[in-house]
C-alpha cells in the first residue's frame, strides 16, 4: 500500500514539473497590466519580465491554497476510516 501510494505522488509531482516547465514560456498579461508594461517601456523603463512573474505567483497562490486545504481535507477522511476499519460490531453495541 505504502509502495502504492509513493508511485502515485511520484508521477503526480512528474506531471506538475513537466507542466510547469511547458507553461513557463506561455507568460502573459491581462489587458490592462500589458498597457501599463508597453507605457513604462516606452517611457524607458524596464524589461516586464518581474511583471509576468508577480502575476503567475499571484495566479498560482489560490489554487495552492485549495489544493493544501484539500490534501488536509483527504489526510483526515481517510485517517477516520481507517480508524472506522478497526473498529468491531462490539464498539457499537
Amino acid at each position: 500500500m505504502k509502495n502504492r501510494t509513493f508511485k502515485i505522488w511520484a508521477v503526480t509531482l512528474l506531471i506538475l514539473f513537466v507542466v510547469m516547465w511547458i507553461a513557463e514560456p506561455a507568460t502573459a498579461q491581462c489587458a490592462m497590466c500589458k498597457a501599463s508594461s508597453e507605457a513604462n517601456l516606452k517611457a524607458g523603463g524596464g524589461d516586464p519580465k518581474g511583471l509576468n512573474a508577480g502575476i503567475l505567483y499571484m495566479l498560482a497562490m489560490p489554487y495552492l491554497l485549495v489544493m493544501g486545504i484539500g490534501l488536509w481535507w483527504w489526510n483526515n477522511r481517510r485517517k477516520e476510516r481507517q480508524e472506522l476499519g478497526d473498529l468491531t460490531e462490539e464498539d457499537f453495541a
